[in-house]
């Protein structure tokens, strides 16, 4: 009895979790449509917001970690965006890395977790080049994409699919301008 009990458990949890991560590609969906940084920004944090309730519930603390980060983040870059910010979400990304290697977990997910958050966070910041920031933003989608792979997320792998080809395609567009 006490075998299926935690199998049901089990398929019940991956189940929320990915309902948060579908809602998370949603809600991303919408940000991508926003024609003003401060929406998008704004509608960002929420899509990143249920991804990082995503990761919690699978477990991938990491994910969790770096993506409650970006909202943080994206919330405060609506109102400021100066070196003393940029500095103070690296430090952050690096206190939590630091505080993550004490813990039972794989390097490889803390290298692609906190390498992909150190990326957007430097290029949602300092880089004013849409071109360069998609460039730098291709990066990190790929390091987001092999991190959700790594720990299971059927959703997150959907979400940096669907952010990868996005940005592949713009700037396939921006190419042939």
């Amino acid at each position: 009895m006490g075998t299926h009990y935690r199998l049901f458990y089990r398929c019940f949890v991956i189940s929320t979790a990915e309902l948060f991560g579908i809602f998370a590609l949603i809600i991303n969906f919408v940000a991508y449509r926003q024609s003003h940084a401060n929406r998008y920004r704004f509608i960002s944090a929420c899509a990143l917001a249920a991804l990082s309730i995503h990761f919690l519930l699978l477990g991938a603390v990491a994910g969790f970690i770096v993506t409650a980060i970006a909202v943080a983040r994206n919330v405060i870059a609506m109102c400021w965006r100066g070196a003393l910010v940029l500095w103070f979400f690296v430090l952050l990304n690096l206190v939590f890395l630091v505080w993550e290697i004490t813990t039972p977990t794989t390097w490889l997910a803390l290298l692609l977790a906190y390498s992909s958050s150190l990326i957007f966070t430097v290029g949602a910041i300092r880089l004013n080049d849409a071109h360069q920031i998609r460039q730098w933003f291709l990066l990190a989608e790929i390091l987001g994409l092999l991190y959700a792979i790594y720990v299971g997320s059927i959703s997150g792998t959907v979400f940096n699919l669907v952010n990868l080809t996005s940005i592949i395609l713009k700037l396939l567009q921006d190419r042939r301008r």
